[in-house]
């Protein structure tokens, strides 16, 4: 019996390509046995049982601070007690293969498994190494990375593979004419322009968008998608209620972004790691504002690479106000010569078997005698 377990959390960067490779393993091995470690508060504990027939186990463990904090002390306290409940985990599961994909909690059940001297392999998934794959780089057997940027960061690693995020997989799979219906859009001609600061919003791109709607009213040929973040919309919402236009969608949250995604002409948004698989996977060009706010501010690094190679656009959040982003979504709207290699730069880039490779990494490196 094949048997996986996987660790990582904190955000949905880590946990969603946790499971598009939970998923792409028992598409592959349909009797394979499925554990996760993650915390018992993160975004993982709410999202992983979601998924259905994966076994879910919970060690307490905190990030790191930056600075020189006695907070510190005690996290290495904590980072050595997980480390202890995952080998009673593991013991238990018997893994042939354990997988880390970034999150400070994926930090012990990595750690524990090398020191058991069973395979793994952790996924990175920004340009910038995290600093949880920084420390186990030098332990795994396999280190895989979503961009090929990361590779200059690595020098320790046992073995560096390109494979590209697993999440672009489920991305190439989705369904445009499902994305322009859930919009109401039955004009399949009609370019959509999507602009989204990630579940939460961004103030900065909500502000900006909010003063380019008399702009937008006199493109009626475009549809624009205003996805404001659940925490801004209602506000958001009655700020523009008399000044509605019926190009102009505003939505809190989209469920079925992948969908959407493969029906948009161009994206207007964040650079988080699960958005540059997607962008790539899909050929779509974009407008990215990074966020300031992250760890190693990683999505600045993200953004900047993605210019570098002709597939997006970079707006600092100091450089984002109405008059620079619309000229920029303005100049893609109509220069389609543009567009076109933006597109078409971001498909080179673009790993839509990523799942599948990773699956390949795997069997090699556990599976192949089980």
């Amino acid at each position: 019996m094949k048997r996986i377990l996987l660790s990582g959390g904190g955000t949905g960067g880590h946990i969603y390509p946790a499971l598009a490779i939970a998923r792409a393993v028992r598409k592959r091995f349909p009797d394979v046995e499925i554990a996760y470690i993650g915390t018992e508060n993160g975004l993982e504990s709410r999202i992983v049982p979601k998924e259905g027939n994966i076994r879910f186990y919970t060690v307490e463990i905190q990030g790191f601070k930056r600075s020189v904090s006695w907070e510190n002390v005690r996290t290495i306290r904590k980072f050595l007690q997980a480390v202890r409940k995952s080998k009673q985990y593991l013991r238990e599961f018997k893994p042939n293969v354990v997988v880390g994909t970034g999150g400070y909690v994926s930090g012990p059940a990595v750690y524990a498994a090398h020191q058991m001297g069973i395979p793994t392999l952790i996924h990175e998934q920004n340009v910038v190494l995290g600093l949880t794959t920084k420390f186990l780089s030098r332990f795994v057997d396999v280190i895989a990375i979503s961009l090929e940027e990361s590779q200059k960061y690595l020098s320790r690693a046992n073995r560096i593979v390109f494979t590209g995020n697993p999440r672009a997989t489920e991305v190439v799979q989705a369904n445009a004419v499902l994305g322009r219906k859930s919009l109401g859009i039955k004009d399949s001609h009609k370019p959509i322009i999507l602009f989204c600061g990630g579940s939460r919003g961004a103030r900065v791109i909500n502000e900006a968008v909010l003063q380019m709607i008399p702009e937008m009213k006199k493109m009626p040929e475009v549809h624009f998608v205003y996805v404001t973040g659940e925490v801004h919309y209602e506000k958001i919402r009655s700020q523009i209620q008399a000044d509605e236009i019926p190009n102009l969608e505003v939505k809190p949250f989209i469920y079925n972004m992948p969908d959407v995604l493969s029906a948009t002409y161009l994206l207007v948004g964040r650079a988080g790691a699960s958005t540059l698989a997607e962008l790539t996977a899909l050929g779509l060009p974009s407008i990215l504002i990074p966020s300031p706010y992250v760890t190693n501010n990683h999505q600045e690094a993200n953004a900047r690479w993605l210019e570098e190679q002709g597939a997006s656009k970079m707006l600092l959040e100091s450089e984002c106000n109405a008059e620079n982003l619309w000229r920029e979504v303005k100049r893609l709207i109509e220069n389609k010569e543009e567009h076109h290699a933006m597109s078409e730069a971001a498909s080179r880039l673009g790993r839509p078997h990523a799942a599948e490779v990773l699956v390949d990494e795997l069997e090699k490196i556990a599976f192949i005698q089980v």
